[in-house]
C-alpha cells in the first residue's frame, strides 16, 4: 500500500505528458515515454484544484486475496470519498487463444478463467456448441445429470472459498481453516471423478469426458454429511458472532436499483430482494425438474450476502442428493452423444499407470479397426466442424449470470468466443458500496462481492 499527495511528475521527477516526444540525440528517430495515465490524471487534477487529497493505492498485490485487483481510493481521513477499480493485471488472453483451438479444446481454456468455478464455464461453452450443432436434445440424460451434480458441488466449493477468505480478511482465521477444510472434501470428489482438483476440462461438447467411477455415488453421499457439519460450524462462527456482525451489518450496502443499473447479478442481486436465478428463470440442464429454493434478503449489505451464500450451499446439497438418486436410478449408460463424428472418445478407461488410455482400448483401435484409429486421430487433432452461426448461452454461476457468446464460421475452431463474466459486472458496484464508508470497510465490501480476477481478466 502506498499513498501520494497532490503532485504530478514523470520519470525521475521530470514532468512529461504521456506519449510525448523526447530528444534522445538520434536524428529523425523519436522515442516515446509512456507513463501511468490513470494515476497521473488523479494527481494532476489534485494539483490543478490546489487541494491536498490523499490517494491510497491498494494493490494490485492481492489487497483482499481475490486476485490482482487494484483499488484506487481517495480518502479524507478514514473516509473514502472516491473508489476506482483497476483491472487487467492478470490478463490471460484466453478468449483470443480459443480462436486458435478446436471446439473440443475450448473447455481446456475456459475452465481456467474463473478458477473457482470451472464447471460452469465448461458447461456454458458446451451448451452453446451443442445448440450450434443442433444436438442439444441428443446429449444422454446421464451426462446432463452428471453436469448438474458437478456444477452444484462446484457452487458449494466456490461459496466456501468466499466465506473462508472473507473471514480471514477480517482477522478470523478459524473461519478460513474451517471453510477450506470443508472445501477439501469437494476437491477430493473432483479428483475422483475428473482426475484433477481444478481446471478439469471434464465437460465436453456432447456430454462429459468419462462416466463417474464405481463407488463414487456412495463417496459423495458420505462427503455431504461431513460438509453439512462444517457449514453448521461456519454458521456459528459467522452468523452468531457479534464481532463479525459488527463488521458486516450495514456495510457495503447496494440497493436493488443500483444492482439493476449496473447489471449486477447473483447473491449480491438476491441480497437486494430480487429472486433472479437462471436455474428458475431460464432453466437449462433440466433444472426445472429439481426441487430447490432461491433464498433472498432485503438488507442488501455484506452480512445478508454471507447468510445467502450459506443458505445456497444447503440448497445445492438438496440438488446434489436428487442428482445422486437419478444417477442411481438411471444406471450405467452412455455419457456422450452417439454421433462418432462429434463424440469425444468418452468410453476410455485410465491405464494401469494412472495416465493415458486403457490397454484394451489401445489394442482395439490399433489392432482391429484401422477406421477407429484414423477417426480417433482426426477427432483429437482436427476436431469437428460447427455450422456457421452464433449463440449466447447463459448459466447461473456462483457469482451471477455467466454468458458464453460463441460465433462459428463453419470451421473446426470458434471464429469468436466471448464470456460475460459476473465478476466483471459486479466489480462496478465497488464505488457505490465503498464511497462514504471507512477504509477498513472496503475490504469487507470487496469480499461480499466475491470477485475472481481470473474471470475478469480473460
Amino acid at each position: 500500500m502506498s499513498s501520494t499527495t497532490s503532485s504530478a511528475h514523470g520519470a525521475q521527477g521530470t514532468p512529461r505528458a504521456a506519449g510525448s516526444i523526447v530528444d534522445d540525440g538520434v536524428e529523425d528517430v523519436p522515442s516515446f515515454e509512456a507513463t501511468g495515465g490513470d494515476w497521473s490524471e488523479i494527481a494532476e487534477e489534485a494539483a490543478r484544484l490546489g487541494e491536498e487529497r490523499i490517494v491510497v493505492n491498494m494493490g494490485p498485490q492481492h489487497p483482499s486475496t481475490h486476485g490482482v485487483l487494484r483499488l484506487m481510493l481517495e480518502i479524507d481521513g478514514e473516509t473514502v470519498t472516491e473508489a476506482r477499480c483497476g483491472i487487467g493485471y492478470l490478463h490471460t488472453g484466453i478468449e483470443k487463444n480459443m480462436e486458435y483451438r478446436t471446439w473440443s479444446q475450448g473447455p481446456t481454456f475456459c475452465t481456467r478463467m474463473d478458477y473457482l468455478a470451472s464447471f460452469f464455464q465448461e458447461t456454458a461453452f458446451c451448451l452453446g456448441v451443442e445448440r450450434l450443432l443442433g444436438i442439444a436434445d441428443d446429449v444422454p440424460e446421464r451426462a446432463t445429470v452428471i453436469r448438474v451434480l458437478m456444477m452444484e458441488l462446484n457452487r458449494i466449493s466456490s461459496h466456501l472459498v468466499c466465506l473462508a477468505t472473507g473471514g480471514n480478511e477480517l482477522g478470523a482465521t478459524t473461519i478460513m481453516t474451517t471453510g477450506f477444510t470443508a472445501r477439501e472434501e469437494i476437491l477430493k470428489i473432483f479428483e475422483l471423478v475428473t482426475g484433477l482438483r481444478m481446471n478439469h476440462a471434464y465437460v465436453r461438447p456432447g456430454g462429459v469426458v468419462q462416466d463417474i467411477p464405481p463407488g463414487a455415488l456412495d463417496t459423495i453421499r458420505e462427503a455431504l454429511g461431513t460438509m453439512r457439519g462444517y457449514i453448521r460450524e461456519l454458521e456459528d462462527l459467522m452468523l452468531g458472532n457479534p464481532i463479525y456482525k459488527g463488521r458486516t451489518v450495514g456495510v457495503g450496502h447496494l440497493s436493488l436499483a443500483g444492482c439493476m443499473a449496473l447489471g449486477i447479478t447473483g447473491p449480491v442481486l438476491r441480497s437486494a430482494g430480487l429472486p433472479y436465478d437462471l436455474r428458475k428463470a431460464d432453466p437449462y440442464c433440466g433444472y426445472e425438474t429439481y426441487d430447490f429454493d432461491v433464498p433472498t434478503s432485503t438488507d442488501a449489505d455484506s452480512f445478508s450476502r454471507t447468510v445467502l451464500r450459506i443458505e445456497e450451499c444447503y440448497q445445492s446439497m438438496r440438488i446434489v442428493e436428487q442428482a445422486l438418486d437419478r444417477l442411481q436410478a438411471i444406471g450405467p449408460g452412455p455419457v456422450m452423444v452417439a454421433d462418432k463424428k462429434i463424440a469425444w472418445p468418452a468410453q476410455l478407461a485410465i491405464g494401469s499407470d494412472g495416465m493415458g488410455n486403457s490397454l484394451d482400448h489401445i489394442r482395439t483401435i490399433m489392432g482391429t479397426s484401422m477406421e477407429a484409429l484414423i477417426h480417433h486421430f482426426k477427432i483429437v487433432t482436427e476436431g469437428f466442424r460447427v455450422p456457421a452461426g452464433q449463440v449466447f448461452q447463459a448459466v447461473e454461476h456462483p457469482r451471477g449470470v455467466l454468458g458464453a457468446h460463441l460465433v462459428s464460421d463453419g470451421g473446426t475452431r470458434p471464429y469468436r468466443a466471448h464470456f460475460r463474466d459476473p465478476s466483471f459486472n459486479n466489480l462496478q458496484g465497488v464505488s457505490l458500496m465503498c464511497e462514504g464508508g471507512q477504509v477498513a470497510d472496503v475490504v469487507v465490501a470487496v469480499a461480499a462481492l466475491d470477485p475472481v480476477l481470473g474471470g475478469v481478466d480473460r
